[in-house]
């Protein structure tokens, strides 16, 4: 590299660090080929016979189930272009746009930015959906992530309405299919006339990484993002470890970006084992300290109360959660909200996905106890976030 060349070069480690951001997505998807291969089937009657199609992504926080299905429909639109076939897609992110309404305001303003954000009706915005739709002669397909933030919140209607866009039509091509992106198995929650557009075989099952996944993953995108040999295969092995406890993708990227930036810090040429452990030690999955900023001060302490009570273990009911959750709000100046409320914020956090609560009734038939766990995030990483940002 000529003298020049490197005082231009202002990062020693990073080629490209774009490639390192969640809203960047791969030309291919390592340990995915499998899932993608299944959407292609189910949506290849949409480009050989103009029928229109449903999917379910289902899987775990990390799993790439937002970047294979971005992927599969860039992919899917260039496809339909050598068929001389008009294919357009739209990914609506349901913890954003969590109503009906502002779900199909997103799709309306895809069209037409200027269409007014209030004052019209679901069943107007439907309508004006399928003028823009047949105006341009197009097949839309409408992937809606985090689907179950939306359903949780009584929107079956809306999937109804999508999932039958054409069903008045006669003849002529379908113009629209719809993906439904979710961490959980929701169908069942939809009514029955919603649900069964949704057959069970068009789920597509998207797994933890495992670490030797993980590795190749990082190993992938380090080639994408990185100089040459400035990490070693020790460290990407090291951060697939770490990143398996969790199976998730996205902490396993945000690790290397951010053991790369402590060496560049550094102004050392290569990210060595300590930079890795370095940046475990200040990070831990995006996704959920998005959702933690969201939440205020009693949500907040709810929490900590479990985070305070679960320790190492993996479940605890309730009732001991509640006790210790008296003692945090008087600890941080706060009055202590009665059961009802209390139970009101369980359930929020458990809608926002942040605890996962289960019930179990004793063998005798008697009483039934509420188990809470924390699926995405370690006890000890939650608390330390939560008591320094509580005021």
């Amino acid at each position: 590299m000529s003298k020049a060349h490197y005082h231009e070069r202002s990062s020693r480690i990073f080629m490209d660090v774009s490639k390192l951001s969640f809203d960047y997505v791969p030309e291919r998807l390592v340990h995915r080929e499998a899932q993608f291969s299944k959407l292609w089937m189910l949506f290849r009657p949409v480009l050989e016979q103009g029928i229109s199609q449903t999917a379910f992504i289902i899987g775990p926080v990390g799993t790439g189930k937002t970047a294979t299905s971005k992927r599969f429909c860039l992919d899917l639109v260039k496809e339909a272009q050598g068929k001389e076939r008009a294919v357009d897609f739209i990914m609506v992110n349901c913890r954003q746009r969590n109503t009906e309404s502002s779900v199909l305001l997103r799709l309306v303003t895809h069209f037409d930015e200027h269409f007014p954000d209030r004052g019209f009706s679901s069943s107007e915005m439907l309508r004006s959906l399928r003028k823009h739709i047949e105006k341009r002669k197009i097949h839309l397909v409408v992937v809606l992530d985090e689907a179950d933030v939306l359903i949780r919140r009584g929107a079956g209607d809306l999937i109804y309405h999508l999932s039958r866009f054409d069903e008045e039509k006669v003849g002529g091509k379908a113009s629209m299919s719809l993906i439904l992106v979710s961490q959980k198995y929701v169908l069942d929650l939809l009514d029955p006339a919603s649900s069964s557009t949704f057959k069970r075989a068009n789920a597509v099952l998207f797994d933890k990484y495992s670490a030797k996944e993980l590795a190749d993953v990082v190993s992938d995108r380090a080639g994408l993002a990185m100089f040459p040999d400035t990490i070693g295969p020790e460290c990407i092995d090291l951060i697939g470890d770490i990143a398996s406890e969790f199976g998730d993708a996205r902490f396993a990227i945000e690790l290397l970006e951010k053991a790369g930036m402590l060496a560049e810090e550094e102004s050392v040429e290569y990210v060595t084992a300590e930079h890795v452990r370095a940046a475990k030690a200040l990070t831990y999955s995006v996704v959920t300290e998005s959702k933690i900023e969201e939440l205020d001060k009693q949500r907040r302490l709810v929490l900590l109360s479990i985070a305070r009570t679960i320790k190492e273990q993996a479940y605890v009911t309730t009732g001991e959660v509640e006790k210790v959750y008296k003692v945090v709000a008087e600890e941080f100046g706060e009055r202590g909200r009665a059961h009802t409320q209390f139970w009101a914020y369980l359930q929020d956090l458990a809608n926002e996905g942040l605890i996962e609560t289960k019930v179990v009734g004793d063998s005798s038939g008697g009483g039934r106890t509420t188990y809470i766990s924390l699926p995405d995030i370690p006890a000890k990483v939650l608390r330390e976030k939560l008591e320094s940002s509580i005021h």
